[in-house]
């Protein structure tokens, strides 16, 4: 009692969640008198996976893509390509937002990034603040079921579920969300009576060429990993290394002295996901042994009867968890838990893992505590009550689409095990 209560203390003044998991792991093992070497047999098995190498090697191309022109390139030439539509201003906010934050994998750098750039043009062109402080926060998290997404491959690691494959599953549900969130912001710029713009061929031949050693990148990786020629793993070096000479050499918008501090900054964040991942595993191996999944399992069979019933609970245990943990502890900590019995009630492991991903991306946005709406409220200088309100709308909209996401399996399966 007394060392449990002094851990949620520890949590509650900021220590570090590795150090919160670890001290949890290290009592439970001594409790049950299981050397605490297992912990280190863990760390040992997650460090011999070879797909683990692909985690660093995105990070550091998603902070290169940060710190370079990269972000007014993507929205350039997304106003270029599609301002012409009804709301176009705003659908180029969401595909810009999504192809970035699939890269970085960080929605607040998302927000911080963009959010500079289009937050005033979209003011200027006469969209309500309401709506744009929604859709920009709404927007940060957007590119988590696109590849090469760092928390597809996390999942896909601690669940030992195909990378490939999850890639695949993710796809269309993240083509579902951008759709629903376009068709609303082309309502809103009827209603906001906002003109659309003209297509501008010049504009749009001069954005390409502006981006003309960026745009490859998206196509390359995509046929990459789902042509089969190389491993997500393999897609993350062709993808960093190609990052960081276009970058310094090519556009030069990084220069050399720069780059030993960007490699630190990101390692850094990959050190801390990397020892959550190591501690929860070890944590994971004592729930294992303690038979915490079947007594999980009996729990939920008692009280719960059917799927349905099941994938609702799991929603709104999942909204919960996405607004309260960072997606990455998220998935090191809970997957472990839901699989096991997820499986118990036939659900397909592909569906299981875009369902779990498409909820943290909601809790990203979810209040009273999610991630993005206080980076929006620093970001944007507007009381956090304020960007509560804005995301009301959003939070709708995606409720809808995690509804179809969750009821409609065949969305996810039929490119998902299109290469099984």
């Amino acid at each position: 009692m007394i060392q449990g209560l002094a851990l949620a203390l520890a949590a509650l003044i900021g220590t570090p969640l590795f150090v919160i998991i670890a001290a949890i792991a290290l009592l439970a093992f001594a409790a049950a008198e299981i050397d605490a070497a297992a912990i280190i047999i863990e760390l040992y098995r997650m460090a011999s996976q070879p797909v683990l190498v692909a985690i660093p090697l995105f990070t550091f191309a998603g902070f290169l893509m940060a710190e370079s022109g990269l972000p007014s390139r993507i929205v350039r030439l997304s106003r270029a390509g599609l301002a012409w539509l009804p709301g176009g201003l705003a659908i180029v906010s969401l595909v810009a937002c999504a192809l970035f934050t699939a890269f970085t994998g960080a929605s607040g750098v998302t927000i911080i990034a963009l959010g500079g750039l289009l937050f005033p043009v979209l003011l200027k062109e006469g969209y309500p603040e309401r709506f744009s402080l929604g859709l920009m926060t709404t927007s940060g998290s957007l590119g988590l079921l696109f590849p090469p997404s760092l928390p597809i491959i996390l999942y896909g690691l601690v669940a030992g579920v195909s990378i490939d494959g999850l890639f695949r599953a993710a796809l269309l549900p993240g083509i579902l969300i951008l759709g629903i969130l376009g068709l609303y912001a082309a309502h809103a710029a009827r209603k906001a009576g906002i003109p659309r713009q003209p297509f501008q061929a010049s504009e749009l031949l001069a954005a390409v060429r502006e981006a003309a050693w960026e745009l490859p990148l998206p196509p390359l990786v995509l046929w990459l990993i789902y042509g089969g020629i190389v491993t997500p793993a393999e897609a993350a070096a062709v993808t960093a290394v190609y990052v960081l000479v276009v970058e310094v050499f090519v556009t030069r918008d990084i220069p050399l002295r720069r780059l030993p501090a960007l490699a630190g900054e990101s390692m850094t964040m990959v050190g801390a996901v990397l020892l959550i991942l190591g501690c929860a595993l070890g944590l994971t191996n004592y729930l294992v042994d303690a038979e915490v999944p079947q007594q999980l399992l009996g729990w939920i069979g008692n009280h719960v009867d059917s799927r349905i019933g099941f994938l609702i609970l799991l929603n709104v245990f999942l909204l919960i968890v996405g607004c309260l943990m960072d997606i990455f502890s998220a998935i090191i900590v809970v997957v472990p838990l839901i699989l096991p019995v997820a499986e118990s009630f036939g659900i397909h492991p592909l569906h299981l893992g875009v369902i779990f991903l498409t909820n943290l991306e909601i809790g990203y946005m979810t209040p009273p505590v999610g991630l993005n709406l206080f980076i929006a409220s620093y970001r944007f200088d507007r009381p956090v009550l304020e960007l509560y309100r804005s995301a009301l709308v959003y939070l709708g909209l995606l409720g809808i689409a995690l509804l179809l996401v969750t009821w409609w399996p065949a969305l996810s399966l039929w490119l998902g095990e299109a290469g099984a």
